[in-house]
């Protein structure tokens, strides 16, 4: 059973559906769930986190699940999504948080401390580690790390073929991906998403062969109702703004240069999404504490895959912060 309640949150122009754990007036955590997930994706983080003294937010991010999903690309840029959270703490009448964010949510999660440096007192990647802005648009800086191969996030970029692709079969869809970026065996598995084809992309990620062993049966069927309800459109706007974040995010546009709090990245040593995110240049862009932990043998969907170690790295790290 939850040990969660859920409720509305108006901000910033949008309804976000927020799970909600500890007692109000305790140092606060934003949890920022990525693609395809939801704020469910912390179920077993909510508790622990709570249990350990900190009031806990997780929101179903604008496009996801129970929360709104605006019509417009340019709706999902990371200012918009960043200013979503902040809204949260407005709620609450919190000065201050520290965020965790997972995949994309970790993307917001390390704007965060750019766009709203007075707001956020730590940061927390999951999955994705801190990337400094690429010198030129990122999708050209895709195309070009990639040249004429295949690329799932460029495939997501156009409206409709992904859309449709993701939508056809969503039980499918959902084993497919939480499977293709779990422990792979050997490099060639662990690149397999990326080199699937763009025609049925999903029908050309090999099946799992069932779910992975971090996945029950009940959750997962979680997953697959929401976005059979939902679908992928708006999740997928996400990705279509990456080259508008890129705009946004220049250095001349951003309140803070670098980010100057506390900062943690945990990642997994079988995940293949860092094949193309690099973690050499921290430094560009991470100019307070920070610290890398890699799990080994875990994979992307890390803080489901492995929570007893992910859960003891986050409560250690944040409770050295100022919150």
């Amino acid at each position: 059973m939850p040990t969660w309640t859920e409720r509305l949150v108006e901000t910033n122009g949008v309804q976000l559906r927020v799970s909600e754990a500890g007692d109000r007036g305790a140092p606060v955590v934003v949890l920022a769930h990525g693609f395809p997930e939801l704020a469910y994706s912390w179920r077993h983080q909510i508790p622990a986190l709570a249990e350990a003294g900190f009031h806990v937010l997780a929101p179903d991010q604008r496009g996801y699940g129970g929360s709104s999903k605006p019509g417009a690309v340019d709706a999902y840029t990371v200012v918009d999504l960043s200013a979503d959270l902040v809204g949260l703490l407005d709620d609450i009448g919190a000065e201050r948080a520290a965020i965790v964010g997972h995949d994309f949510g970790a993307v917001v999660a390390w704007s965060a401390p750019l766009l709203h440096p007075d707001r956020f007192a730590g940061v927390v990647g999951l999955s994705v580690p801190p990337v400094p802005r690429s010198r030129v648009p990122t999708t050209q800086a895709f195309r070009k790390l990639f040249g004429d191969n295949f690329f799932y996030i460029l495939y997501f970029q156009q409206p409709g073929p992904a859309d449709a692709d993701l939508n056809r079969d969503v039980a499918t869809t959902m084993r497919k991906l939480f499977g293709s970026l779990t422990t792979p065996s050997d490099e060639a598995a662990a690149l397999r998403m990326v080199q699937a084809g763009p025609e049925g992309f999903i029908e050309r990620i090999p099946e799992p062969g069932g779910l992975p062993d971090w996945l029950r049966s009940d959750e997962f069927d979680r997953y697959v109702a929401e976005f059979t309800e939902h679908g992928f459109t708006a999740p997928l706007n996400w990705y279509r703004c990456f080259d508008r974040n890129w705009e946004l995010t220049a250095p001349d546009r951003l309140p803070a240069a670098t980010i100057a709090v506390p900062a943690l990245f945990v990642g997994g040593t079988a995940d293949p999404t860092l094949a193309y995110t690099p973690r050499h240049r921290v430094r560009d862009l991470v100019s307070g504490d920070y610290r890398e932990v890699m799990i080994e043998g875990a994979g992307h969907w890390i803080q489901q895959e492995r929570p007893v170690e992910v859960n003891a790295e986050l409560i250690e790290f944040l409770k050295r912060l100022e919150l």
